[in-house]
């Protein structure tokens, strides 16, 4: 089947669709011997496609739940030699976390090599919920409540509104949990921060249906069929 080229590179595990399109820029892919450029399709089961020279295959899908420790990185690999998130799956195939928490930001990540999902679930217009559970420094008044809900201005532009709710707070700290639909950068710990409260410990418990109930700290589990079907309808695939 006639595919482009971006995609076909991504099913075959070789990272996320817009990482394939680098390869391609930089002249290291070509299809049938020609060096490919982006826009081009090919088709895996007829034609050569190969990365430096070496063809690539499509993979089998693989996907994974980890509920991430503190001190691990987002990351498939790390010039510092610290552990990353990959070192924790016991995947079969090369897989790639979907979108990142920071080090010390615990909680649950999903690793896949599929480029297309992994592309939904991060896209805000799917709107794939993900869940934190904060604890931040002070009482948060209602008024910081009702911005978060509005959504807050940050340096990369507003945000979309999101859930909270408060679970315990005292003069000290306040726990509360948000729910939000995009993925940028250190988002959530930035929300707080733009309404005044920094950031004592963050986790994630929620990614869509996907929770970290019955998953400890650094465990992985691979997804069952039916929690990848449930994904992809959450990310318009079927």
């Amino acid at each position: 089947m006639i595919e482009r080229l971006q995609r076909v590179l991504a099913a075959a595990g070789l990272g996320s669709r817009r990482h394939c399109e680098e390869l391609i820029l930089a002249g290291r892919v070509t299809v049938d011997g020609v060096v490919a450029h982006i826009g081009m399709s090919a088709d895996p089961d007829h034609q050569v496609v190969a990365v430096d020279g070496r063809p690539v295959g499509r993979q089998a899908k693989e996907y994974w739940l980890l509920n991430k420790g503190p001190g691990v990185v987002s990351t498939a690999a790390d010039p510092q030699g610290r552990r990353t998130v990959v070192d924790c799956v016991p995947a079969g195939v090369r897989v790639y976390p979907v979108g990142r928490l920071d080090r010390d930001t615990t909680g649950v990540l999903i690793l896949t090599n599929d480029g297309d999902l992994a592309y939904r679930l991060l896209h805000p217009r799917y709107g794939v919920e993900k869940e934190y559970r904060a604890a931040v420094r002070g009482r948060v008044p209602e008024a910081a409540v009702r911005s978060l809900r509005r959504g807050v201005v940050l340096d990369d532009g507003p945000t979309g509104p999101a859930q909270v709710r408060i679970v315990s707070q005292t003069e000290q700290v306040t726990e509360l949990v948000l729910v939000i639909h995009e993925g940028r950068n250190r988002q959530v710990r930035r929300m707080l921060e733009a309404v005044g409260h920094g950031v004592v410990r963050l986790h994630r418990t929620r990614v869509d249906g996907l929770s970290d109930a019955g998953l400890a700290l650094g465990q992985a589990r691979a997804l069952t069929p039916a929690e990848v079907t449930a994904l992809k309808q959450a990310g318009g695939l079927l």
